[in-house]
């Protein structure tokens, strides 16, 4: 994501200085970074069962897509959730051998989306100006100032709710 927003990030307050945007890190050295990454993740997915391989290889569309979304699409931070929070589905997965119980995974995956969108929203906020600047999308500029704490705090309750549901669906009371 840094290395597809480096020049955005360069305009943006919150993230100019990060290493891409400042320059203290070449695009050739960022991607060898991002290579080796990538290969101990790969080294790490095949050590797992053929059903969570599978499931891990699910998340690529959106592992490739999320650097797009503020370009393209209104909530860019629903992306972010659905991308980051994959990890809690592969993660149940790998621990229980390839299964994957809805009635765990589904409010655990979505209290987690919830979760992002609440922290990244507040995030957004403190870009709007510059990324209205921009032609970027955000939840900060679709949502709006007025509607905005309504919207966190309904993230929030998702977000317990979900974990909590997930803890009832694996039998933790």
């Amino acid at each position: 994501n840094d290395i597809w927003d480096r020049d955005v990030d360069g305009r943006v307050a919150r993230t100019r200085s990060r290493p891409l945007a400042a320059g203290e890190l070449t695009v050739p050295e960022a991607t060898a970074f991002l290579v080796a990454q990538l290969s101990v993740g790969l080294g790490v997915l095949v050590q797992l069962d053929p059903s969570t391989i599978a499931l891990g290889a699910c998340s690529v569309p959106l592992v490739l897509g999320y650097p797009l979304a503020k370009r393209f699409f209104f909530m860019p931070q629903l992306v972010l959730g659905c991308t980051f929070n994959w990890g809690a589905v592969l993660g149940y997965s790998a621990a229980t051998g390839g299964a994957v119980d809805p009635a765990v995974c589904l409010p655990l995956y979505g209290g987690c989306v919830a979760w992002t969108l609440l922290y990244d929203t507040l995030y957004a906020h403190q870009d709007k100006s510059d990324d209205k600047k921009l032609g970027l999308r955000s939840s900060a500029l679709t949502i709006g100032d007025e509607a905005t704490p309504l919207f966190l705090r309904a993230c929030g309750a998702a977000a317990v709710g979900g974990v909590a549901f997930a803890g009832y669906g694996a039998g933790l009371g």
